[in-house]
């Protein structure tokens, strides 16, 4: 009998068999780990997360007719004006502008080095509002809540016995998981960087980790040294000895870094003193030391925090969206003065789209939104996906403007896995639901 992966994994689950009863090398053969896969050139891929769920619906707008119309009907006091132009490669009718707040993308976007990706959501199969309505189709579970939708995108599936992040299950497939410089955060755990043999390296802001536990002192070191040694030593305890072999490490890992890090170029490009600029500034200091790491591949993540607009939204989101743009900008900018903008892709995620209605002073959580990917190897100034009609009571909305999405977050993801070298063969195992749609990717690379 032949069975896959998440088969056999499902089966040692029901059997009473639990992750932790597996040896190392059989999870590692189990997520295909073991598989050799010519990886060629260096590439890294910078997941920019927007915590609260961005009301992306609101960056990409109409300019004029009848679209316009139907926008600002259904944005009510929420609508933008004088949003920017975009020259964009495909027809529109009415025109396509950006949010002003996001000015410092303009040029990005002319520059082909930045694309949208419209109508994206959560979904499993696709879904018209007939089947909405009716029930006729699986929904993904969960739907408008911030935990379970966050754990969904980052995920890139539902939820699973086994649960592993789609950024972890990339790196584990193409057989990267051990090299610690593969996968970083500069934001701390989450569970995208999460896997079963990988789990993210994190990086301070400042662009160097310490070791908190040992607070500079050297008695202090010598100490936690001498113990770490002597459980590394006893043969009969096995948790203690693997408790040794981590922390050991992760200060061997953190010492590696540092001295790498020591090497960065300085850079021209100036980033902005705001929290997503800063560990921007600290993705593009990583990055450029990357081949004194000996890694082919990397994943980073940073974020954003505040995009739960219920209220003060014509305030707090300009100001979120300009922060989000700025950042974006430089970054693009420090990658091509590196070389490396070819190399390098970075994309957003966020937990939902938001409602077109105006709950009088902000949006309510949505389904279908925008979403932004940046880089030499996107094929810019373009829209890719569906940029849908925003339309209450229209041919996608479920009820008070939360839109069904016409592009699954799994084509989405699939799409960048591909471009970081993961194979076609593969991405089903990793994506489960692609087999559902018609394209298992989009096309928004060269």
């Amino acid at each position: 009998m032949s069975l896959n992966r998440r088969d056999f994994l499902s089966l040692c689950l029901k059997g009473g068999v639990s992750a932790a009863a597996l040896t190392s090398l059989q999870l590692q053969a189990l997520t295909g780990a073991t598989n050799a896969i010519e990886l060629g050139d260096y590439k890294a891929l910078v997941c920019v997360f927007l915590y609260g769920g961005n009301d992306s619906l609101n960056m990409l707008l109409p300019l004029e007719g009848e679209q316009r119309s139907l926008y600002e009907q259904s944005r009510q006091n929420l609508a933008v004006y004088n949003p920017l132009a975009l020259s964009v490669s495909q027809q529109f009718a009415g025109g396509v502008g950006i949010h002003p707040s996001l000015a410092p993308l303009q040029s990005v976007f002319e520059s082909d080095d930045l694309a949208f990706v419209g109508g994206v959501g959560t979904l499993l199969t696709p879904t018209t509002l007939t089947d909405y309505k009716n029930n006729a189709v699986p929904l993904p579970k969960h739907l408008f809540s911030h935990n379970d939708q966050q754990a969904s995108w980052m995920y890139g599936r539902e939820k699973a016995s086994l649960n592993s992040g789609w950024g972890a299950r990339m790196l584990e497939r193409l057989a990267v998981e051990d090299q610690f410089a593969a996968n970083v955060s500069l934001d701390g755990t989450n569970l995208w960087q999460t896997g079963t043999n990988t789990s993210a390296f994190a990086l301070n802001k400042s662009g160097i980790s310490t070791i908190n536990a040992f607070g500079g002192y050297q008695p202090r070191t010598e100490h936690v040294t001498n113990i770490m040694n002597r459980l590394l030593g006893n043969a009969s305890h096995v948790l203690g000895r693997e408790y040794a072999n981590g922390l050991n490490s992760a200060i061997t890992n953190t010492q590696t870094m540092n001295s790498a890090l020591e090497q960065a170029p300085a850079l021209t490009t100036t980033f902005s003193d705001t929290s997503l600029s800063e560990q921007l500034a600290a993705v593009a200091k990583a990055i450029s030391v990357q081949s004194s790491l000996s890694t082919q591949r990397q994943v980073f993540f940073v974020s954003m925090g505040g995009f739960d607009t219920h209220d003060d939204q014509l305030t707090a989101h300009p100001a979120l969206l300009n922060t989000l743009a700025q950042g974006l900008s430089e970054f693009n900018s420090a990658m091509k003065e590196l070389n490396m903008n070819d190399k390098v892709t970075t994309f957003t995620m966020s937990d939902f789209g938001r409602t077109l209605t105006s709950n009088g002073d902000g949006t309510d959580h949505g389904w279908a939104g925008n979403q932004i990917v940046m880089g030499g190897a996107v094929k810019g100034r373009s829209i890719y996906g569906q940029l849908l009609t925003q339309q209450l009571e229209g041919e996608y909305d479920t009820g008070g403007g939360r839109l069904i999405p016409q592009v699954a977050n799994e084509q989405y993801f699939a799409t960048l896995a591909q471009w970081f070298g993961v194979p076609v063969s593969e991405l089903v195992d990793i994506f489960p639901n692609l087999s559902n749609f018609n394209s298992a990717t989009l096309d928004f690379f060269v």
